[in-house]
């Protein structure tokens, strides 16, 4: 059928009327505001923003009570404008970081508060990691999460931290502000977040950011394999490894970004 003879949902319609009502505001909008400005009725709009706070796509301001966008409308954005540029750009670096070392490669980006894995890349084997493209990663004790959180200004972490917790998967988890705040510091000085046991036990993995045209992190990449596939004797030589690719395709991105619009 056409799209021109098919009906539109209502509901659908009128939670794009409240989210263009909110994009054109300078400062958020009330549950008044938008009951006065939709001329919908207020049960209607109180029904439509519960549903975007839930979904992640609103969220509302404590003192003034006013709705915002929320972080995974921006997300969305983000995913739909550089998402399949960035897998397809990353794929080949991903491909020639196993081939170089043997180890499981992903991809993530920050969505929601959460690492998110956009793409993999595993060597030939047995040993094989229970990870997918898709998966939603704690940020405070995996390497790509702590390779995107260090580059992110104190004020961030501090809300993703609040919002989030610092939930513990084993022993070594860090589960104090003050020591992922140091470890991120750390990370920082070396270029690279390592996650010692701290996501699951038996695994290690040494993660980096892959910087954007703004200077903020677009999505991270690591290394992941067993203790026994990344210890001390050879985590100087993969970190190095993994700091070249990650700059190569930072400079990559750069070079196929836009210019800017005058």
């Amino acid at each position: 059928m056409a799209a021109g003879k098919t009906s539109s949902v209502p509901a659908v319609d009128r939670a794009f009327d409240i989210l263009d009502l909110i994009a054109r505001s300078q400062k958020g909008l009330s549950l008044p505001e938008l009951v006065e400005q939709s001329g919908l009725p207020k049960s209607s709009v109180h029904a439509l923003l519960l549903t975007l706070l839930r979904r992640g796509y609103l969220h509302r301001h404590g003192r003034s009570n006013r709705f915002m966008f929320g972080l995974k409308l921006f997300s969305l954005a983000n995913m739909a404008l550089s998402g399949v540029q960035l897998r397809e750009q990353a794929a080949p670096f991903l491909q020639g970081l196993v081939e170089k070392t043997g180890l499981t490669a992903h991809m993530a980006i920050l969505e929601h508060q959460e690492g998110v894995i956009v793409a993999k890349c595993e060597p030939p084997g047995i040993f094989r990691l229970a990870t997918w493209i898709g998966k939603r990663m704690d940020v405070h004790c995996t390497s790509l999460g702590k390779a995107l959180l260090a580059y992110l200004d104190d004020g961030e972490v501090e809300k993703i931290i609040k919002e989030h917790g610092l939930p513990r998967h084993n022993d070594n988890t860090l589960c104090s502000r003050k020591k992922l705040k140091d470890e991120l510091a750390r990370t920082r000085k070396r270029g690279y977040a390592i996650d010692d046991e701290e996501d699951e036990v038996g695994l290690r993995c040494i993660g980096a950011p892959v910087f954007g045209a703004d200077g903020r992190p677009a999505a991270a990449i690591s290394l992941s394999g067993s203790t026994h596939q990344i210890n001390g004797a050879n985590l100087a030589q993969i970190s190095k490894l993994l700091l070249e690719t990650v700059k190569f395709l930072s400079e990559s991105l750069l070079l196929s970004s836009p210019p800017p619009q005058p």
